[in-house]
């Protein structure tokens, strides 16, 4: 027991979730998280990043606030796009280590103690990767074709760069600078930590059905602008070096 008690004092994570539009799951997305972390470490909060959404999200966050005061909310009035809810939230965090998954319940928040398991002195980031998709074909074949697109193009070493399940040290996170504000920051995010030499480790996870809402991703118009920006992505990084480092003033 107090080898456990021991081992809770020794870490501390912040856990954002990024909402847009998922009234239907945050809560118990925010919930499953509280229940699961307190359990790890005493030293914990939980963020949730709502991008202006449009259904009844602000509503709901607000309640729960209520129910639960230490839960941080960031609001933005404007819709700033996953990746600006993502640096949203980077910004907000202040523990160790950062954990983030997306609101719309399509991860089990619970499998968090896997990615902790995971974590040594020698690991920077873990990250999860999809044991099995659970989406309508042609999300799965699209998600498969993004996929190993960006890992030739950018070398990438992690199995699922689409995997939103990640554990982070806030010193990994706190090196680089992110720019894009769609989906591409993935790729960004994970390239770049790579170029800076920080160590991954990977685990599998599982890829659950929607529990409410539809993807923000799946039209023509954002397809071709992550294309667009990967292209864009892939000269900078590759072709013109440029690593995302961030300068002390």
């Amino acid at each position: 027991m107090a080898k456990e008690l021991e081992a809770k004092r020794k870490i501390s994570i912040s856990a954002f979730f990024p909402c847009y539009n998922d009234a239907g799951s945050i809560a118990l997305v925010v919930q499953d998280a509280y229940e699961t972390i307190k359990k790890i470490t005493d030293d914990f909060e939980i963020i949730v990043i709502d991008d202006a959404s449009r259904d009844e999200s602000v509503k709901v966050l607000k309640k729960l606030k209520r129910q639960m005061p230490n839960l941080k909310l960031v609001l933005h009035k404007n819709n700033k796009g996953y990746g600006g809810a993502l640096k949203s939230g980077f910004e907000n965090a202040t523990k160790e280590l950062i954990f983030y998954t997306d609101g719309d319940g399509q991860y089990d928040v619970k499998e968090i103690k896997r990615l902790v398991e995971k974590l040594t002195n020698k690991v920077d980031i873990v990250q999860g990767f999809k044991i099995k998709r659970s989406d309508p074909w042609y999300r799965t074949l699209i998600g498969k074709l993004y996929h190993y697109t960006s890992k030739i193009l950018f070398d990438l070493k992690v199995k699922d760069v689409d995997c939103d399940f990640r554990l982070i040290r806030k010193r990994a996170i706190d090196t680089i600078w992110l720019e894009y504000n769609s989906g591409v920051i993935c790729v960004e995010l994970v390239k770049k930590l790579q170029m800076k030499g920080f160590k991954f480790a990977q685990v599998g996870v599982n890829h659950l059905p929607r529990l409410s809402g539809h993807s923000q991703f799946f039209n023509y118009q954002r397809i071709f602008k992550t294309l667009f920006e990967l292209g864009q992505l892939w000269w900078k990084i590759v072709v013109f070096k440029q690593n995302g480092i961030k300068i002390s003033k």
